[in-house]
């Protein structure tokens, strides 16, 4: 037992040096790429790049999963922060930087309620939640109908009076129907994922029906990207600049940073910056180059002059307004109302949500070393997302949440797959969402910098939905005809309904409202005429992308156990199981024999050789402390 625990202790110790001292080589977590080299130079071989440092179901150090946890918020911080600031124009908040605080903090907190909630009883997978644009898009299109437009008077920043009852109820009565809508259309987001009925969606739709739903989603925000850059185009021209060098030039580029570890002393390490926060890198320096403008009254003072929107201090003191904490919560805006037209648009999104997510799923399982998601985790992720679009309706954020595919790219990026720093991302979330201040600190970011930022986000966007054509034969002129058709009409037919709001008139004022919604949203449009055509002219599944599609879907991630991966916490699986009838339940886990078959039922023993191959240190630290 003397000599068990020293070989435990012994390999603790390289644990500890394999974090401290991540650029040493080797076949332990010393190729984390978070410290190293990129992605795609790192290792010399395709297995060695494909090596995971930790993988879904380990457990890293604690102050590991709080690093990674900041870097996964930091990367999320761009989509989540960017819905409230565009909501604010439909919701005639433009001039209320306060009440956009509050909107940001109350989106912050949900996402991280809905991630924790994810990860611990959804699909189970380490990917984070956040706001989705897919709901955006239909939300705008329900605030620009003629009877939600905002009054004139909120227009004009001297006209506002942000505390008067009138203005007030301008905002709320918006945002209560918005709530109303998204609760509404999350309720089919759960019965479908809950059901089980997502798979059978998903026979019917391929990449020429998601390639323009999300293409659309980004080339459909174009004006409000517009609307914010032209308040400065040279400050804004600098911020897309600067996001674009560090992201793409400066990418691998390293910078060196001090570290410590027991081999080596006191050393320097290379950590990839630009490649881990372009997006906070390029804001901040355009901030800190604003803030220098400012104060030197290099900027115009004068809120009638053209730039005045670029300098630091035109939102006031909303940061010493703002409270320390705050505890957003269900219904604090007043009790959501509920829009027909506003339920079928948010419907809409809802649906595109789905099929983007369930791609998530199957590319963050790679990524993170799980096998492919079963059925059961499938329909447990999509019900919890319609779970969690019903609590961000609830509390007022005017948006849904959805899986986030930009941190599930970073699972490749820094090689660590653990849920468990997903878990920590979503305490620090709900953390920065129960802090006021954080929340008001983002309103103060000059509108041109946003305007940069969105030049970028939203032409990734639109590139992301394009790529799911590399799955087809884009020889073919039928698949040519149906994605150009579906883009042009989602393009078209919305621009043309919003400059013509009085065209649509069936006698029936909801159901004109209703088609209004539906005709101005471009996801919607070029979503519904690329499935219909793909399921109605003739054509392969080869041809249509469905066999690449779903191959793509469907390749192993690793050496786990899927049931290792999947069930259900706290012994709810196990507890399921032991009933017949639970194999009736969609979301529920397979009932298997011989669950524990393979590990020990002393819990004060743990043998090494139960441990999974290539299984990370975390284990072995957990295997000590039992002694």
């Amino acid at each position: 037992m003397a000599a068990y625990k020293q070989v435990i202790c012994n390999q603790v110790l390289q644990s500890i040096e394999t974090v401290m001292a991540p650029e040493r080589e080797g076949n332990r977590p010393e190729n984390y790429n978070f410290a190293t080299e990129d992605v795609n130079s790192e290792f010399s071989t395709e297995e060695e790049r494909d090596k995971l440092a930790y993988c879904v179901t380990d457990v890293p150090p604690w102050y590991l999963c709080i690093i990674l946890g900041i870097q996964h918020c930091l990367t999320a911080f761009g989509g989540i922060i960017a819905i409230p600031l565009i909501l604010s124009q439909g919701l005639c908040l433009q001039h209320d930087s306060l009440t956009q605080s509050h909107l940001i903090s109350t989106i912050f907190l949900v996402s991280g309620v809905c991630t924790l909630l994810q990860v611990t009883f959804g699909v189970r997978l380490p990917i984070l939640q956040g706001g989705t644009f897919t709901l955006l898009a239909p939300s705008m299109a329900m605030l620009s109908m003629p009877e939600w437009t905002c009054p004139a008077w909120t227009q004009n920043a001297t006209l506002v009076n942000t505390s008067s009852p009138v203005f007030i109820e301008v905002w709320q009565s918006r945002m209560r129907a918005l709530q109303g809508s998204i609760m509404v259309g999350s309720l089919f987001q759960v019965v479908v994922g809950f059901s089980g009925l997502i798979g059978l969606f998903m026979r019917f739709i391929g990449p020429l029906t998601i390639a323009p739903t999300i293409s659309l989603i980004g080339l459909s925000l174009f004006e409000s990207a517009g609307a914010n850059a032209g308040n400065h185009w040279g400050i804004s021209a600098m911020t897309t600049a600067l996001i674009i060098l560090f992201s793409q030039y400066l990418r691998r580029v390293p910078v060196p940073f001090p570290a410590y570890s027991q081999h080596k002393k006191l050393h320097t390490t290379n950590i990839y910056v630009f490649q881990i926060l372009p997006v906070l890198l390029g804001i901040t320096v355009s901030w800190l180059i604003c803030y220098i403008l400012t104060v030197s009254d290099v900027l115009p003072s004068d809120p009638n002059t053209y730039g005045h929107l670029a300098r630091t201090d035109t939102k006031g003191d909303v940061i010493g307004q703002a409270s320390w904490i705050m505890f957003p919560y269900p219904g604090q805006w007043g009790m959501p109302t509920v829009s027909l037209a506003g339920v079928f648009g948010i419907l809409a999104g809802v649906i595109s949500s789905m099929i983007e997510s369930v791609g998530d799923y199957h590319a963050c399982a790679r990524l993170s070393g799980a096998p492919p998601p079963p059925r059961h985790a499938i329909n447990r992720g999509i019900g919890m997302e319609g779970l969690g679009c019903l609590l961000a309706g609830a509390w007022g954020t005017g948006n849904g949440t959805t899986s986030y595919s930009e941190n599930v790219g970073a699972l490749g990026i820094t090689k660590v797959g653990s849920r468990m720093v997903i878990v920590a991302s979503g305490v620090l979330m709900v953390a920065m969402g129960v802090f006021g201040k954080i929340g008001a600190i983002f309103t103060t970011i000059p509108t041109p910098v946003v305007g940069g930022m969105f030049m970028v986000m939203f032409g990734v966007i639109s590139a992301a939905g394009v790529s799911n054509l590399q799955y087809t034969d884009m020889n073919s002129s039928r698949n040519i005809f149906i994605f150009g058709f579906s883009m042009f009409s989602g393009l078209v037919i919305p621009n043309w309904i919003m400059k013509n709001p009085t065209a649509i008139a069936t006698g029936v004022v909801e159901l004109d409202q209703v088609l209004q919604v539906l005709l101005t949203t471009s996801m919607f449009v070029g979503g519904f005429f690329g499935f219909f055509l793909d399921n109605t002219i003739p054509g392969s599944k080869v041809e249509r992308g469905i066999v690449a599609w779903n191959q793509t879907h469907q390749e192993a991630g690793g050496a786990l156990e899927s049931d290792e991966v999947y069930d259900l916490p706290f012994g709810i699986s196990s507890f399921f199981q032991k009933s017949s009838w639970t194999r009736y339940i969609p979301f529920c886990p397979p009932r298997r024999p011989g669950l524990l078959d393979g590990y020990d039922a002393n819990a004060n023993s743990m043998d090494i050789k139960h441990l999974p191959q290539d299984q990370t240190s975390s284990h072995v630290i957990i295997a000590a402390a039992s002694m």
